[in-house]
């Protein structure tokens, strides 16, 4: 098994970092100590601080790619259940952490999208992508008679991720699940139904 590059145990220490204390509050010397790396290693991979903060937030963009590709594009799975089973998968995540680190990209937007260019332009593209996967899941509702034919599959993926974020980070103020399971309950009898 080959070991681990010092660029990639920066980016691992630097995922967790940041997940847990944010962007902002996560210092350079605090990912080179948690990667157990010599601090000249960070600039001979990166080239600022938003540069390693966009590639942590590819590594997280990753693992979410992977939670939609089975949940909401599993064409295998009910439209409806696979929009359940997504919302569901996100929040087992939270809970693990007892919900005190909340969406990454959330995160990432409410404290550097207006600091960073790059940052922000780069989560309107991953928002974007969730979007997409959100609304060919709706589709596929529509298709199989779930939804009606008249269903505005664009503008409720919209609503559908801009309220789970703003469910998620409440639950990590709240660090409990309620938020988000009222949610879901309201987005099954109400939006979805």
């Amino acid at each position: 098994m080959a070991r681990a590059s010092n660029r990639e145990k920066l980016l691992v220490a630097g995922l967790g970092l940041i997940h847990e204390h944010g962007f902002t509050a996560t210092s350079v010397r605090d990912v080179v100590r948690a990667a157990g790396v010599p601090q000249g290693c960070f600039t001979n991979h990166f080239t600022s601080k938003e540069a390693f903060g966009l590639e942590v937030l590819g590594l997280y963009r990753a693992e979410k790619r992977e939670d939609a590709h089975k949940t909401l594009l599993d064409d295998n799975q009910q439209p409806l259940q696979r929009i359940r089973a997504y919302i569901d998968a996100r929040t087992e995540r939270f809970k693990q952490n007892g919900m005190r680190c909340g969406c990454m990209f959330g995160n990432f937007a409410a404290e550097s999208s207006s600091e960073s260019e790059a940052i922000r332009l780069e989560l309107l593209d991953i928002f974007a992508e969730s979007r997409r996967a959100m609304r060919y899941c709706l589709e596929a509702a529509v298709r199989a008679g779930d939804l009606p034919q008249a269903f505005d599959c664009d503008e409720a993926a919209a609503l559908i991720l801009s309220s789970l974020q703003g469910a998620f980070l409440t639950a990590k103020t709240e660090r409990g699940a309620a938020p988000v399971e009222r949610f879901k309950k309201f987005l099954f009898a109400s939006i979805l139904r």
